[in-house]
């Protein structure tokens, strides 16, 4: 790897781990404000909620005016962090659980579209070979060994750890202050973005396409696009609900003071996934590697649950793979987009397919608030475990209209 592309992607990488310290700011918070009896458990809910409904509106407004590709990319992923950054601080200061609060949170994740598929974007630009553009998806044929996936997969991975890092502030500052946790948050993205200000983008970048508000159609009217995000629909259904309700889970089987360890690890074990599945998915095809994973992460969601109170080993070790598993091909649904998607679109639908799947998350987290007490934990997980394992068969169906690698 060159080195002007590995001190790029170096940057890039650094921006995304410290970036979405915010996302999961509020969820890490909950413990704290609970116990300090500040909110309520209904309350808690729509702190990570209020989240993902701002990242839909944040990604919707980009994907209409195409901002992800008429924009230059370095500037709105720092102008993103820094808002998403100073929002998570301010929050700090005001009521935990008021309006306020949920406007803040709601502004951090409109802000972090501007972050993660630009980012992704950003890392594309880099690919070698099989890069970005409809040219190479318009039928099945051999082409050389890229790393577009290996290089979406360590975005990913990135976004997984940076993700993770606010569940391992308690573990790591003993009993915290919820101040603390958001205040941290804050200054990690306000660092993040800052890192972005030295990266320059890879020669696979392409030119500014004039504005087109009905480009966002493309992403169904391509049936490459469409099965590709129709699988990502399915992983997403799972994803995000599981990240944010397997704290609780794993702490109601015992777990107790290191769960929050746990809930780090399991969460941030995804960069392993995301990256190791890239590296497979550059040498073999990448959407049914995606398949392959969303079968492993659907089975343990099916099973996980039935491990409830009674075989803490096993359900760790169910957690461990489910960690891995459940994110590593998150990387794929992109690289597939990006390698379907015209040049000049990449970021817009990689925007469009973010969009869909997050808006998706809100109603799978707020049903987890219901399943649990109605199913039990068994129940609860095996409804989301149906996400992926229907996924799983759009991406088998897109497999043979991808191109094929060969090994080199």
């Amino acid at each position: 790897m060159k080195s002007g592309k590995l001190r790029n992607l170096a940057l890039l990488t650094g921006a995304i781990i410290l970036a979405p310290a915010i996302w999961f700011a509020g969820t890490a918070a909950v413990p704290a404000l609970l116990r300090d009896g500040v909110i309520t458990r209904a309350e808690a809910g729509w702190l990570t909620a209020a989240v993902q409904l701002g990242f839909v509106l944040g990604t919707l407004t980009s994907a209409i005016f195409s901002l992800a590709d008429r924009w230059p990319a370095r500037a709105l992923f720092f102008g993103a962090a820094t808002v998403a950054g100073a929002g998570t601080l301010v929050q700090a200061f005001i009521e935990p659980a008021g309006l306020g609060a949920f406007a803040l949170r709601f502004l951090a994740g409109a802000a972090m579209a501007g972050v993660y598929p630009v980012g992704m974007k950003l890392a594309a630009g880099w690919a070698r070979s099989g890069s970005p553009g409809a040219a190479a998806c318009t039928a099945p044929q051999r082409s050389q060994r890229g790393d577009l996936g290996l290089l979406i997969g360590i975005v990913v991975g990135a976004l997984t750890i940076g993700s993770a890092a606010p569940h391992a502030l308690p573990g790591l500052l003993g009993s915290v202050d919820w101040r603390q946790i958001y205040l941290t948050a804050g200054l990690l993205a306000l660092l993040g973005g800052a890192l972005i200000l030295p990266f320059r983008e890879g020669p696979n970048t392409a030119r500014r396409p004039p504005f087109n508000p009905r480009a966002v159609l493309l992403a169904w009217r391509d049936p490459r696009l469409r099965l590709a995000n129709a699988g990502y629909l399915g992983h997403m259904w799972e994803l995000y609900a599981v990240w944010a309700w397997v704290g609780l889970f794993l702490a109601q089987q015992g777990a107790g003071g290191d769960a929050g360890w746990i809930t780090a690890m399991v969460v941030g074990s995804g960069a392993i996934g995301c990256v190791g599945l890239g590296l497979l998915a550059d040498r073999f095809n990448r959407a049914r590697m995606a398949a392959f994973a969303m079968f492993v992460s659907g089975s343990c969601a099916m099973l996980i649950g039935s491990t409830a109170g009674w075989a803490l080993p096993l359900t760790l070790v169910l957690a461990a793979i489910w960690g891995v598993s459940v994110v590593a091909d998150s990387a794929q649904f992109s690289a597939c987009t990006s390698v379907c998607a015209p040049p000049e679109l990449v970021g817009t639908m990689l925007t469009v397919q973010t969009c869909a799947g997050f808006l998706l998350t809100v109603p799978a987290i707020q049903l987890m608030a219901w399943a649990v007490p109605a199913l039990g934990w068994g129940g609860a997980f095996a409804l989301l475990g149906m996400g992926p394992l229907i996924g799983a068969f759009a991406m088998l169906r897109l497999a043979p209209l991808l191109p094929q690698s060969v090994p080199r």
